[in-house]
């Protein structure tokens, strides 16, 4: 039961950290930029509007795509890594 207690205490300290956590991605040479907690909530997207032609906004459209599907794989990349030292002990606990 101390076990269990103990791994409950240590996932939610994870989560605090995650989510101070803050990954930012860009995409189209900076054109956008994403900032991503690593609890995979989005804090803001930026475009930077001297990149952007808005006669194509098919483009600019592309990058925000690439930039959020890359901010949400950093930010599981982030969270795995963190998280893989605390689900090493999820094996004393009978699961």
């Amino acid at each position: 039961m101390l076990d269990q207690a103990k791994m409950i205490m240590k996932m939610k300290k994870l989560q605090k950290q995650l989510a101070k956590e803050i990954i930012e991605v860009e995409a189209g040479d900076g054109a956008v930029v994403v900032k991503i907690t690593g609890e995979q909530k989005i804090k803001s997207i930026e475009i930077d509007p001297d990149s952007v032609d808005l006669d194509d906004i098919g483009q600019l459209e592309k990058w925000l795509e690439i930039a959020v599907k890359d901010a949400i794989a950093q930010s599981q990349k982030v969270a795995a890594e963190k998280m893989r030292p605390v689900m090493g002990g999820l094996g004393n606990l009978g699961f």
